[in-house]
């Protein structure tokens, strides 16, 4: 969602900062990184799009522009008295390494939530890390009382003009760029390097649009355009940690006022799929809220053509935990996954009949548990090429008088419902016994049609479950109902299949929690 900002004509606040930003010092500890032209992105949006690539600083983030602007900037008392900073993690590390650079001595206050990558790359640079607090917010508290307690100068992340200034480097190379963009995307936690590009971008290349981009459950830029004035938000999600504050600052704040056209706001989900774009084209693999300012370039550049547009790639410190997660949700935020519940008869074939419906859809998931003799409800993920695409299964599947509901984009569903799609089964026969078996699929269209075409009618399966996370095979669970008299049958039966079948029948989680 995109909204605009209407400018204060005077640019008091920005002509003071651009002064700053002439004479700052970064380069001890800081790259002039480079603005690379994004191949796969530019053809997929039809716009030229290239990415200032600050994910190619020595911390992996912009951040260290910032902070040692700030640190070399103080008087000889405060050197020798040291240092505290609040961080998530990417200003701690600018903070500790410019310590280390200039010799002082440095604490820095990190939400027990902050990724361990980062923490321990706070602690390699010398520093010393207090945790505390589940999120930025309250390390920033803690913080703030630990410098006033120690008489220690405080190292703002983001409101403080030499910070400010430090950010605002990047600005001075984009202007001194080859290329005039007609638009740069900057991401926004607390404001401190949109307002230091826009102040340089926006009096040195005033054609230039620029935007900055939150993440929509952490937008305090966003309110506070809204209510003009600053707003401290009462939640803030926690996803895109590096961006995660509360309220924008109020030096940035005057600033952008003066310099910035407009912000934008995007999802988790669409930041996962502009952490895959990154990826495609960098092989880079940016933390969530690195990729924050790429996710707002693609909302804005899918309404335009032919234009040149920018967005800063500010940070690489992603925990490698969080990968499957990312991958799982970009596809949702690229619109190429879709989550359907369709009803179906409890009865051999209704699997097969159903997945006649997708055609050549690749599916994605499929989570089944038998509950009553009558009916059953299948949790479905669909790869789809395009809206239209999808609008044609939905047809087949009303022509074939499917109930069924879209489920894409209810939060429940796609974070905790499709991984607990089960329970135990119901005793449905006493003449038949469930049997458990795990196998692999090839990942590609038709799949699981052509299994359950091999498969066929002669045994009602009661659990399946099957998910592609982008390997080359995705394993699957399948319960079948077989008679309790004899097993030979469904054996020789699986025998003949394309598949190697693994019976999990007496396996203990299986026996604990499904049967």
């Amino acid at each position: 969602m995109r909204h605009k900002i209407k400018k204060i004509l005077t640019r008091h606040h920005a002509d003071k900062c651009i002064k700053l930003i002439e004479s700052a010092n970064v380069y001890d500890v800081a790259i002039k990184t480079p603005i690379t032209f994004a191949n796969n992105l530019s053809t997929k949006l039809e716009n030229d799009i290239f990415l200032k690539r600050e994910d190619l600083q020595p911390i992996f983030s912009f951040k260290n522009r910032g902070a040692y602007n700030k640190i070399s900037n103080l008087s000889p008392a405060q050197k020798k008295k040291g240092v505290i900073a609040a961080s998530a993690g990417n200003h701690a590390q600018g903070v500790a390494n410019a310590c280390k650079r200039l010799r002082i001595a440095c604490e820095i206050v990190m939400p027990v939530t902050a990724p361990e990558l980062k923490i321990k790359a706070v602690k390699n640079f010398g520093a010393k890390v207090v945790l505390h607090g589940d999120n930025y917010n309250q390390a920033l508290r803690k913080a703030k009382s630990l410098a006033a307690a120690k008489s220690k100068e405080f190292i703002d992340a983001f409101d403080d003009i030499y910070t400010i200034a430090g950010q605002g480097t990047i600005g001075k190379e984009i202007v001194e760029d080859k290329h005039v963009f007609d638009a740069v995307f900057v991401p926004v936690g607390g404001g401190g390097i949109l307002a230091g590009i826009a102040a340089y971008v926006s009096a040195f290349s005033p054609t230039t649009k620029i935007y900055g981009v939150e993440v929509d459950d952490s937008a305090c830029l966003t309110e506070a355009i809204k209510f003009g004035k600053r707003v401290r938000l009462s939640q803030v999600g926690s996803f895109a940690d590096g961006v995660a504050v509360e309220q924008v600052g109020k030096n940035t704040f005057e600033i952008i006022k003066e310099t910035v056209d407009g912000v934008i706001t995007v999802t988790n989900d669409e930041l996962c799929a502009a952490v895959k774009d990154i990826f495609e084209d960098t092989r880079v693999i940016s933390e969530p809220a690195g990729a924050l300012a790429l996710a707002g370039l693609k909302q804005y550049a899918a309404k335009i053509q032919g234009k040149k547009l920018l967005a800063i790639s500010s940070g690489a410190n992603v925990n490698f935990e969080r990968l499957s997660y990312i991958v799982e949700r970009s596809e949702v935020g690229e619109n190429r996954e879709k989550l359907l519940s369709i009803k179906i008869p409890e009865k051999p074939g209704s699997f097969k009949k159903l997945c006649s419906m997708f055609g050549k859809s690749l599916i994605t998931e499929f989570n089944y548990r038998i509950s009553d003799a009558s009916d059953a409800y299948v949790l479905v993920g669909i790869r789809i090429e395009n809206e239209g695409r999808f609008k044609e299964i939905c047809s087949k599947l009303e022509a074939k008088k499917y109930t069924f509901q879209d489920l894409t984009l209810n939060k429940i569903s796609r974070d905790h419902l499709r991984h607990m799609v089960g329970g135990r089964s119901p005793k449905t026969n006493s003449e038949l016994s469930e049997r458990i078996f795990r196998c692999e699929f090839p990942v590609k269209p038709e799949a699981l049609l052509n299994f359950l075409r091999a498969f066929g009618n002669g045994w009602n399966i009661s659990l399946f479950h099957y998910r592609n996370l982008g390997a080359a095979f995705a394993n699957v669970l399948i319960g079948i109902q077989d008679h309790k008299s004899s097993s030979k049958s469904l054996n020789d039966h699986l025998k003949e299949l394309d598949y190697e079948f693994y019976e999990e029948t007496s396996n203990s989680a299986y026996k604990t929690f499904l049967q």
